[in-house]
């Protein structure tokens, strides 16, 4: 038994065994003497056998264990469950050994430091809190920590995003980039610039599930927003499907020739791909961003947008409204053209033929009337 500092926490943690079972826990103080009584405290509850980990409720487990049940119980259940893995991994290089008993508001707020001093963007730190959160959700609803533990991962604070980045490629940008692609990946970039769709609903396309060429549409199933979406099939793209040859054995409509299996990772070649084109600061999902900003400058509608991008809400498709502005003035001066012959011209202050208006007092109401 004994007190402690740790690294990322202010506060005193007292280290004890019970039934030869060794637990930290955070005396939640920075006063050495109040965690010295406390620990006392601790010691005569362990003497007389009446102290029991979270009031003998909960397991005491750790990160690692709740990660190996959490990705279980996502497997099948989640379409975004391999995703989860990458972010556990990530979480497990720092958390792996603590015990869910030992998550504080300041470690997790610790933790956000770290990652941003490491380089790292605030939408993508608060990606791995967001999971820890959801965990702990899930943690508590299996019994595993009690109420007080997860009030303390939910007062943990999402970082501020800047989500103003819109980078968007040109025409001539585009096709630059599809010559500079390796001949595995040409049809998916070619795919994401003609339909807006992400990475993942791209490189899961099934032949036969997905793709009707019959009505030109492709039928995509629960995607990330919960909902099923349809992509209209325009000329570029029924050519690309025509010229694709399937295999019987193989669904996919992109697989890798030796496994039979959808690509898992073409990062690196895309990476390749935008430096021999030339192009910086540009990310896959940006072809996404290039789809929708290109059909804003064609004169499309946000709503139309928004649903093929799948947006559950429209504020996410206003980021690319900017991108119009010529549109909005034509429009307002088609309105113009409309109401033309119906507006009376300004000649002079007292030009136009307005009923004119007095406004006379009464006791109750002020009443409007018309003079001549």
């Amino acid at each position: 038994m004994g007190l402690y500092k740790r690294q990322d926490s202010p506060t005193w943690w007292m280290s004890f065994s019970v039934n030869n079972r060794q637990y930290k826990r955070s005396t939640g103080t920075e006063d050495k003497r109040l965690a010295e009584a406390i620990l006392g405290k601790v010691r005569g509850q362990v003497i007389e056998g009446k102290w029991f980990p979270d009031g003998d409720k909960y397991l005491d487990a750790t990160f690692r264990e709740l990660s190996e049940r959490y990705l279980s119980w996502a497997d099948g259940r989640l379409k975004s469950a391999k995703w989860k893995k990458h972010i556990i991994n990530q979480l497990l290089n720092h958390f792996a050994d603590f015990q869910l008993t030992d998550f504080t508001t300041h470690s997790i707020e610790t933790y956000q430091s770290l990652r941003l001093q490491k380089g790292n963007k605030p939408a993508t730190v608060n990606r791995l809190i967001t999971n820890v959160k959801h965990m702990f959700t899930k943690a508590y609803e299996w019994e595993l920590v009690g109420e007080d533990m997860l009030k303390r991962v939910r007062n943990v604070k999402l970082l501020p995003e800047n989500n103003r980045r819109l980078r968007y490629l040109s025409i001539e940008e585009c096709q630059t980039l599809i010559n500079a692609c390796s001949p595995h990946l040409k049809p998916i970039v070619i795919t994401a610039l003609n339909t807006g769709m992400r990475k993942g609903e791209i490189l899961s396309l099934e032949r036969e599930k997905h793709i009707d060429l019959r009505h030109g549409f492709i039928l995509l199933d629960v995607t990330k927003n919960g909902e099923r979406r349809e992509i209209p099939i325009n000329n570029t793209m029924r050519n690309l499907f025509q010229k694709l040859i399937p295999r019987t054995d193989i669904p996919y409509v992109f697989y890798g020739p030796d496994t039979g299996k959808p690509y898992g990772d073409i990062k690196k070649g895309f990476q390749s791909a935008i430096r021999r084109a030339g192009i910086k600061d540009f990310h896959f999902h940006d072809l996404r961003h290039t789809f929708a900003s290109h059909l804003v400058m064609a004169g499309v509608d946000l709503t139309t947008i928004s649903r093929l991008l799948g947006h559950k809400d429209i504020k996410m498709t206003l980021r690319y409204a900017h991108l119009a502005p010529a549109h909005l003035t034509e429009a307002v001066k088609k309105l113009g053209d409309i109401l033309g012959e119906k507006t009376p011209v300004l000649r002079g202050e007292n030009s136009l033929n307005y009923p004119k208006i007095r406004i006379a007092e009464s006791n109750s109401l002020t009443a409007v009337s018309k003079t001549a």
